[in-house]
């Protein structure tokens, strides 16, 4: 062991016992809170943040899954108004929350359509320890009627953390699941630059005025005519983080797009990655696809641009893949800065899955912490994992410290502590030496602090001196990478929070290659390992809708992540309200674009890279089977199947005539679904 992690060991005793005599004294008469000029509140002490019930038994409002496709019909038809959403409870049903066999469960009851249960986490002590550290909701939106009215789903708390914006619905792949349908429904719902331009204003002209990433989505964002202005934009208007949710396969196709993105400023890219392996991509049918998302990769780095690497996990599928992503991100630490995983939200064209398949496929946070312990062998569940809103904390000692003066408020993670999870590990690029960052820092004690400096409201001095001492008293040299030291530590947390105004390089619309650089040129990668779980129509909670930090930005305001892709369904209404044209008149004005699907390869000008691979995952010795059909068109095969063998041969008919199986419609499935036993 280096001599130097003795004299740190020193250091963080004698830090510890200064923090402790000077918070004695700091406790007392806080310094008010100041209003700062994104705001027209004052910033919250920790007592006076409120939280939504937590704890089980509880009881929530969630919606019935049948009632929301019918009322969602009737409005797309025309037989009934849109303005029902805002003036009457549409939809909505009571839900318990319990305990079952240290489980955590969600059973709700309608009176038309019966019983519904679903899985909310496979280990109750994980869920427990998740919500004990939730630090309260954020400051409560204001001044934000013009975006935030869509009734019960209306967004009340928070600033916000990520805008996302739709460019289009069209999309070159045909995934399943899909939140969106892409090139399913019928019609072309696409942006012009002007909408885009007055989403973008809107959502930096609200209070609390937020110093928000925005996210290009879609459907497939890169194949927007707008893509490429939109980001430009972005960052002319303020924002300071701009981002593109993608499947790679524009970007892995031509470096000369990469480089036209990221001169624009996209700094960003979320890239779909389902596992190691063309196999663990094999459901997406694409022939290629790993080979397209390695190839991505190489050209956005190599353009400057940052890989988050983005997993929908489905059990049964590609839950497996859970420890080697987390591998192939330890492996590549130059290239890949963040992972997110996203247990599967059944939307889309999954919104009417059958029961069965729901109760195999369902995915929780809890089982991905328990996977990252089991097939990576790091972290424990109920020690090392946090509420992704325990950022927030961070992000209230960062909104004083920078004063009443600032133009922003810091980016906040104020979701509901059921939303999304998060640990983090610190990497030695060079090395490649790891450590879980719980194991070095402890983070529950070190909020605690945090949150007492931040309530004691002093000067940017005295409030950065104490911080620094905080972080001492709850550092462990001796947990720690073998080269970490100190001077590290300090620098990962002003590098991340602008704190002391040191330039580690430009984020903003004005950073250059150099700063680009500058900014990689760090040694440690803090790789975070970040669970998001976006609710459907089985395990929906408005407790968790009102706190959203993902809005999507549209042509009606901002709506809920959730809000707007499962619960009543503000996609299809707003989509089919603002509709440009039917497929078939898009493609006769516009022409086709292409579309990857039953296995069809990406064509590559290069497949070359200089990824470093493990070859056992690629081999996935692990990989899971799941009996009966794995995906909505599955399904409908299987339905047809039936439908012949049971009608067809029934009826003497020919199983090559033309029949119509309309009678497989909603109501009919929904009588099926409800005779089979679910939990």
């Amino acid at each position: 062991m280096r001599p130097i992690k003795h004299a740190e060991r020193g250091l963080t005793f004698v830090a510890g016992r200064l923090f402790n005599t000077i918070q004695f004294f700091n406790k007392y008469k806080p310094n008010p809170s100041f209003t700062p000029k994104w705001s027209d509140k004052p910033l919250l002490k920790s007592w006076q943040k409120s939280k939504p019930t937590l704890g089980w038994p509880r009881t929530t409002d969630s919606l019935c899954p049948q009632c929301v496709i019918e009322a969602r019909e009737e409005i797309i038809s025309g037989k009934r108004e849109v303005t029902d959403l805002l003036n009457e409870k549409v939809g909505e049903i009571k839900a318990q929350i319990i305990e079952r066999d240290g489980q955590i469960w969600m059973v709700k009851d309608c009176p038309i359509h019966g019983h519904i249960e679903d899985l909310m986490a496979i280990d109750s002590k994980f869920l427990t320890h998740i919500e004990a550290m939730f630090p309260g909701r954020d400051i409560p939106a204001h001044n934000d009627e013009t975006l935030h009215n869509h009734g019960s789903s209306t967004i009340k708390y928070g600033r916000g953390a990520v805008l996302t914006v739709d460019l289009t619905n069209r999309c070159n792949m045909m995934c399943d699941p899909c939140f969106m349908d892409a090139n399913q429904v019928g019609f072309v719902h696409e942006l012009s630059m002007d909408d885009v331009k007055e989403i973008l204003d809107n959502a930096i002209s609200i209070k609390p005025r937020r110093q928000m990433s925005v996210q290009f989505s879609g459907g497939e964002p890169t194949i927007s005519p707008h893509f490429i202005e939109a980001i430009r934009y972005s960052r002319k208007v303020g924002y300071n983080s701009v981002q593109a949710a993608t499947n790679g396969i524009e970007f892995a196709k031509s470096k000369e797009f990469c480089r036209q993105a990221a001169e624009a400023g996209l700094r960003y890219v979320y890239l779909q990655f389902d596992g190691i392996g063309n196999d663990a991509n094999a459901h997406r049918q694409v022939g290629n696809l790993f080979d397209v998302k390695l190839r991505a990769i190489n050209n956005l780095h190599e353009a400057g641009v940052e890989i988050v690497l983005v997993t929908t996990l489905v059990n049964g599928i590609n839950n497996d893949q859970v420890g080697s992503i987390i591998r192939f991100a330890l492996e590549n630490p130059k290239k890949i800065a963040f992972l997110s995983f996203q247990p599967v939200s059944f939307t889309g064209r999954d919104e009417e899955i059958t029961p069965d398949r729901r109760m195999q496929q369902r995915y929780t946070l809890s089982h991905l912490a328990h996977d990252v312990k089991n097939q990576v062998g790091i972290t424990e569940p109920t020690r090392d994992w946090f509420p992704l809103s325990l950022m927030g904390a961070f992000a209230d000692f960062a909104d004083l410290v920078h004063g009443p003066e600032a133009e922003w408020g810091q980016v906040s993670c104020g979701c509901h502590p059921n939303c999304g999870v998060g640990t983090a590990v610190m990497i030695d690029k060079e090395l490649k030496e790891m450590r879980p960052v719980p194991e070095f820092l402890n983070i529950p004690n070190l909020v605690s602090d945090m949150r007492k400096i931040t309530d004691a409201a002093r000067s940017k001095w005295m409030s950065n001196l104490m911080m620094g001492l905080a972080l001492l008293k709850h550092y462990n040299p001796y947990k720690s990478p073998s080269q970490f030291t100190l001077y590290e530590l300090f620098k990962k947390f002003d590098k991340s929070f602008g704190l002391t105004g040191k330039d580690y390089g430009r984020v903003d619309g004005k950073r250059s290659k150099d700063d680009i650089e500058k900014r990689r040129s760090d040694r440690w990668n803090f790789l975070f390992i970040a669970g998001m779980w976006f609710q459907d129509l089985f395990n929906y909670d408005f407790r968790r809708t009102e706190m959203c930090i993902i809005p999507y930005g549209t042509q009606e305001g901002e709506i809920s992540f959730c809000a707007y892709n499962t619960g009543i369904g503000w996609r299809n209404i707003i989509e089919h309200m603002h509709q440009n044209a039917t497929v078939a008149k898009w493609y006769k004005e516009h022409g086709r674009h292409e579309v990857f699907a039953g296995g069809k390869d990406v064509p590559l000008n290069e497949k070359a890279h200089n990824m470093i691979l493990n070859e056992v995952d690629i081999q996935r010795p692990n990989k899971p089977h799941m009996e009966g059909p794995k995906t909505a068109a599955e399904e409908m095969q299987m339905m047809r199947k039936l439908y012949q063998e049971m009608i067809l041969k029934k009826n003497n008919i020919k199983a090559d005539a033309p029949v119509q199986i309309k009678g497989l419609s909603r109501q009919k499935k929904s009588e099926e679904q409800e005779a089979v036993p679910v939990g």
